[in-house]
């Protein structure tokens, strides 16, 4: 089964299956890296890995235009549903898996936080393993380094997708020692150069992964999609 991955800035990630469009974390319509507004946006799937505006800015309206199934933490799924009328939602927590006509998906620990964007709790933040076929994608979502990503990883880890920016996660040298627990064949990096704040220098970042693990980095354009 061919994937195809498309980065639409920051965190924003449209996973494609062939049947299927899985949207993580829509931020577009006032993410000032995005080349594509929401309403250019189809998914039958949103995932959300905690309740920050800058990962859930554009859930409800994708979810609600295209009657998409919105997974999310418990609290997060009821947020939305309560108070954006979305009416297809999944809540999990954390470790809890659950099989989906895409394959089989589990969320996994995230250390950060989460609160929505009026202020509501918004549970505990996670990140997302897929197992698509005969392949295993790991998104991190926002998250500082930590010893388990070795454990969340046992059994292989074909894609993963990890966060550089720093202040706000983790950064280029805690993510090559995140490499270095997970051992990915491909690792891509995300929450980058949105804003000055998380301005990295991506090119470095990839020699520094080169150079220091067994991974290959795939840098991506903002809107570029890739086959993996």
């Amino acid at each position: 089964m061919e994937l195809k991955l498309t980065w639409h800035g920051h965190a924003t990630w449209l996973l494609e299956t062939g049947e299927h469009r899985i949207l993580i974390d829509p931020f577009v319509n006032e993410n000032p890296a995005a080349t594509v507004k929401a309403d250019d946006l189809t998914a039958d799937f949103v995932l959300i890995t905690h309740g920050h505006f800058d990962h859930v800015a554009d859930a409800a309206s994708i979810a609600r235009r295209c009657s998409a199934k919105l997974i999310a933490n418990f609290e997060i799924a009821s947020w939305f549903q309560q108070h954006h009328h979305v009416e297809d939602t999944l809540g999990m927590n954390l470790g809890g898996s659950v099989s989906l006509p895409f394959g089989r998906l589990k969320m996994t620990v995230a250390h950060h936080s989460s609160q929505l964007p009026d202020g509501s709790y918004g549970g505990n933040p996670g990140g997302f393993l897929l197992e698509l076929a005969d392949r295993r994608l790991y998104f991190a979502g926002d998250t500082a380094l930590f010893s388990d990503m070795r454990q969340i990883a046992a059994g292989g880890i074909d894609v993963a997708v990890l966060p550089i920016g720093d202040l706000f996660t983790m950064g280029p040298e805690d993510s090559i020692e995140a490499v270095q627990l997970i051992e990915p064949k491909v690792v891509i990096p995300a929450h980058y150069n949105t804003w000055p704040p998380i301005e990295q220098d991506v090119e470095l970042w990839a020699s520094a992964i080169r150079e220091h693990t067994g991974a290959e980095p795939m840098v991506l354009e903002v809107g570029k999609t890739v086959s993996i």
